[in-house]
């Protein structure tokens, strides 16, 4: 995906994701006020009918309406009881019920006086009912608006009833309805509406904003990645990245310059070991030619140098063929072939091993000593694992002076099988530890060309016993001589 196609992709993600964390934030904020408002409004409501309750009780007395009807015929007493009643009703909208709307209902839901129609909402006959019966205050009741209107119009949070039972004279009782509309409320949540789009608003905005700023950092740092890699595609292995600092593209940023660095180590090894085989192999055909030359001439006449000729020819073939079988081992061993599963006597082959190491370096007069007498069984292939043994004890006996040891020693452990083929030879410094079973890379240049040696067996010797399944280490003293582990599965024997 190009850069541009991506900025877009991930505008319309942070927008489609800042609208969306913002409208739930802004419904969840306004439903929160809402609830807010709302509980104010029930407790605004139970004032209201405990302050009406209070004030009924005072006036609304025997006392007070039997001191009234003095002098009042019997006849026209009843009556008279009812106008003192509904007198004193008239005065709750004062003081601190002035807020509430009133009405009042006899047994049979008969509506007897109301303060205004607010008063007169909805059906609340059972309720009221239930009150008279149980003689006593019922829970608030609550008509609701529509919550949400709020959000984009006027706030509607509704009206809160409560129905409080008392008795009239003469016997009787009523319900006074007690009605609260929550206009106070809603104000507050029309005067927070506003300031909460804006809010909102803003906060998109800055999200959005933020995250594309983020990305334009993100990406510029990617798009440093992708030049270093065109460079490096390019062929240009002295391109470092910058220090991005202590985060994710920053690690990045640190395995790319490794990389680059091992690519650049690597190829410059590589371009060695080119220009230190075209010589090995220049210097050998260089003689041939030069001998055959001299056998064309001289050869037919005198024996000795044609004998002569024949054994420097033979001697640098060999070479030839040495460097040759190295490098197509080192292609072999990079194929994906497969190794046989095959059950054998490993110290045979060791010992097979050195008998044949003895007799190539014959002249050194060297000490080779092998496993101990016994069996060690084990599965795997039998040649490759022989191969990879016979390039230790081979590189072993290459860098031992004359009248020093190669041993190889042999031991089980647990479910594995542990070869360790050790020398006395002059070791391995610590700063070629790290780098010798890498493909052609040879420690000493000068030491490799007296002993012929090209920086390729110990690599085609680890990938052996890695394919095997196993795993090799290395030990080493400079001045004393080295030792290499290799740790096999043994298999079921």
């Amino acid at each position: 995906m190009h850069r541009s196609s991506l900025r877009r992709w991930l505008f319309l993600v942070s927008a489609l994701v800042a609208l969306v964390f913002v409208s739930v934030v802004a419904v969840t904020g306004y439903l929160v006020v809402s609830r807010g408002m709302e509980t104010s409004a029930e407790r605004m409501t139970l004032a209201i009918a405990e302050a009406a309750a209070k004030r009924m009780k005072g006036q609304v007395t025997d006392a007070k309406i039997s001191a009234a009807l003095r002098g009042v015929p019997l006849e026209n007493r009843d009556a008279e009881a009812e106008r003192q009643v509904m007198r004193s009703i008239q005065d709750l909208r004062t003081g601190d019920t002035a807020l509430g709307e009133f009405a009042l209902y006899g047994p049979d839901d008969e509506l007897y006086w109301y303060s205004g129609d607010a008063a007169l909402v909805g059906d609340h006959r059972q309720a009221r009912r239930t009150a008279l019966d149980q003689h006593r205050t019922i829970a608030m009741e609550h008509e609701p608006g529509h919550l949400l209107t709020g959000l984009f119009f006027r706030a509607e949070l509704g009206n809160f009833i409560v129905h409080v039972p008392f008795d009239l004279p003469g016997g009787k009782r009523a319900v006074l309805d007690v009605v609260y509309d929550a206009r106070r409320e809603e104000a507050v949540v029309d005067a927070l509406r506003r300031p909460m789009a804006g809010l909102a608003i803003v906060t998109m905005f800055a999200s959005v904003l933020m995250m594309q700023v983020t990305v334009g950092l993100v990406l510029s740092r990617v798009d440093v990645l992708r030049e270093a890699a065109d460079s490096i595609d390019a062929g240009q292995l002295d391109v470092r990245l910058p220090d991005m600092g202590h985060n994710e593209v920053g690690d990045l940023a640190r395995s790319l310059n490794k990389l680059v660095g091992r690519l650049q180590q690597r190829s410059a090894t590589q371009a060695r070991f080119v220009a230190d085989a075209s010589h090995e192999l220049a210097t050998p055909v260089a003689g041939i030619r030069g001998y055959v030359n001299i056998l064309r001439v001289w050869g037919a006449d005198d024996l000795a140098l044609r004998e002569e000729a024949i054994k420097a020819i033979d001697r640098e073939s060999r070479r030839m063929a040495r460097l040759t079988a190295d490098l197509l081992s080192l292609i072999r061993s990079g194929q994906a072939s497969e190794f046989k599963q095959e059950r054998f006597d490993l110290n045979v082959r060791a010992r097979e091993v050195l008998a044949a190491a003895a007799t190539r370096y014959l002249d050194k007069g060297l000490d080779f000593v092998g496993p101990e007498e016994g069996q060690l069984m084990m599965v795997g292939d039998p040649e490759r694992i022989e191969d990879a043994v016979s390039i230790l004890v081979d590189n072993a006996a290459k860098f031992t002076p004359s009248g020093g040891r190669v041993q190889v020693a042999t031991r089980r452990k647990r479910e594995d099988v542990v070869v360790e083929v050790s020398d006395t030879g002059q070791g391995i410094s610590e700063e070629d530890l790290a780098s010798i079973f890498e493909r052609f890379y040879r420690a000493d240049s000068s030491r490799s060309k007296q002993t012929g040696g090209f920086g390729l067996g110990l690599s085609i010797a680890k990938r052996i016993v890695e394919t095997s399944g196993g795993r090799m280490e290395v030990r080493s003293t400079v001045g004393q001589g080295s030792t290499f582990v290799v740790r096999l599965p043994r298999g079921r024997t």
